[in-house]
């Protein structure tokens, strides 16, 4: 079990209540699979992804952008049960799509740069490190499956 302290878990919570899930989320996932193309063979589904601009104007890599901060927000939402939070995420995701659990590493890294540019200099060293604790664990969870 992960020990939250109440700044770790007031930071998470003003992160997501402070963030445009329709902005966000795109651009996290636009992100990942320009900088890390090879994530796109589990989105052959999405049509078009043939450059940046295609995949930034693609309406599913938007509406599943959305999808993984929401997904996110259960997260936040039980903190202290991460893990059986996303028991069924981490089944579908090793079992039934069969994700490579490094990509959810590379998704969270190219989050955690779209949020920092977007609180800027609300965005110190303190919340980040709040806020890549809180991805390590969700990250964590995701890959419990395969194990």
């Amino acid at each position: 079990m992960v020990e939250w302290t109440d700044f770790e878990r007031a930071t998470i919570q003003n992160i997501f209540s402070k963030i445009d899930y329709d902005v966000v989320g795109p651009a996290a996932l636009t992100r990942c699979l320009v900088v890390y193309p090879w994530t796109q063979r589990y989105f052959a589904k999405f049509g078009n992804l043939y450059n940046a601009d295609a995949i930034s104007a693609n309406p599913n890599v938007k509406a599943h952008g959305k999808t993984v901060l929401c997904g996110l927000e259960r997260a936040v939402k039980n903190l202290d049960n991460i893990k059986a939070e996303y028991t069924e995420l981490s089944v579908l995701h090793s079992e039934k799509l069969q994700v490579d659990p490094d990509n959810f590493l590379l998704l969270a890294d190219c989050l955690t740069v779209v949020i920092a540019a977007q609180l800027g200099e609300d965005f110190t060293a303190d919340v980040h490190a709040a806020f890549q604790k809180f991805l390590a664990v969700v990250v964590s969870a995701l890959r419990k499956q395969y194990y």
